[in-house]
């Protein structure tokens, strides 16, 4: 759930804007714009093995939340509906015009989610990397139904900003869920396969969630990837092949989808499948 990383990225800035330092990284090379949005406790770094290899290609705009890296925390909840007006706030800022293909690993999934289903005219595609599930933390995922040792080292880890944000989290889920879905648009779920051999009551609950995901989206691409939960530092190839499959759909205007399974791993094994 801690996604820290120390390397910067190419093109990082720190910004005043509104009074507050806000850190970020932007290239513009065309259109639509892929913005980056990074899980609980992670920073932009987290993309350093994406973004060079899509930056030439089209815009591209990753960020530190407020209370992350250089970023200044800000007095506002940590629920979804802020962070969303915050960040499309900062693109319009900065002159990113919509629509935007959404990229989000874990909890920046479920903010993109919330983005997407809040503003939809805005998106021209929404990849969802490993995302939080709206209702990641009900039932048997409920974080008191953790280990002694996760909620230990939940306790001692996860504060400030990262905190606060988990502790809203289930309040963001409902208002994800009490939008519409987003339809008409691209949508690409990929969905790390490695925590599907993990056996215990938590982590059924977590895989159901995971593969769940996709239901949301009627028409979305569920792609199982080689990977744990860090995605974009183990398999970065994967989004890079997601998101130059949402450019091409956005030029051409078609939603078939021709990712080829060599980058993406194809579908999960027989027994991972709902």
């Amino acid at each position: 759930m801690l996604l820290s990383s120390c390397a910067s990225l190419p093109n990082s800035t720190l910004e005043k804007l509104d009074n507050r330092n806000i850190e970020f990284a932007m290239t513009r090379h065309g259109t639509p714009p892929v913005v980056f949005e990074n899980g609980l406790g992670g920073r932009m770094e987290w993309w350093k093995k994406v973004l060079p290899q899509i930056s030439n290609d089209t815009t591209t705009f990753a960020y530190n939340r407020p209370g992350y890296g250089n970023s200044d925390p800000v007095a506002t909840p940590r629920d979804g509906l802020h962070v969303v007006d915050e960040l499309r706030a900062l693109l319009h800022d900065k002159g990113m015009k919509p629509p935007y293909i959404l990229v989000g690993h874990s909890l920046g999934g479920l903010y993109m989610q919330l983005y997407a289903r809040r503003y939809p005219e805005e998106v021209s595609a929404l990849i969802l990397v490993d995302s939080t599930h709206p209702q990641q933390l009900d039932g048997e995922g409920a974080l008191e139904k953790q280990s002694f040792l996760v909620r230990g080292l939940l306790g001692v880890m996860v504060t400030g900003t990262a905190k606060d944000e988990l502790d809203l989290l289930p309040q963001t889920g409902k208002q994800v869920l009490d939008l519409p879905t987003l339809s008409g648009k691209p949508v690409f779920v990929l969905s790390a396969s490695e925590p599907l051999d993990e056996k215990s009551t938590v982590a059924d609950d977590a895989n159901a969630k995971r593969r769940d995901i996709a239901r949301l989206y009627p028409g979305s691409k569920q792609i199982w990837v080689d990977s744990g939960h860090a995605i974009p530092l183990e398999k970065p190839e994967a989004i890079v092949a997601a998101i130059r499959e949402a450019l091409r759909l956005s030029h051409s205007n078609q939603y078939t989808f021709m990712i080829p399974n060599t980058a993406l791993q194809g579908d999960a094994p027989q027994a991972a499948r709902p």
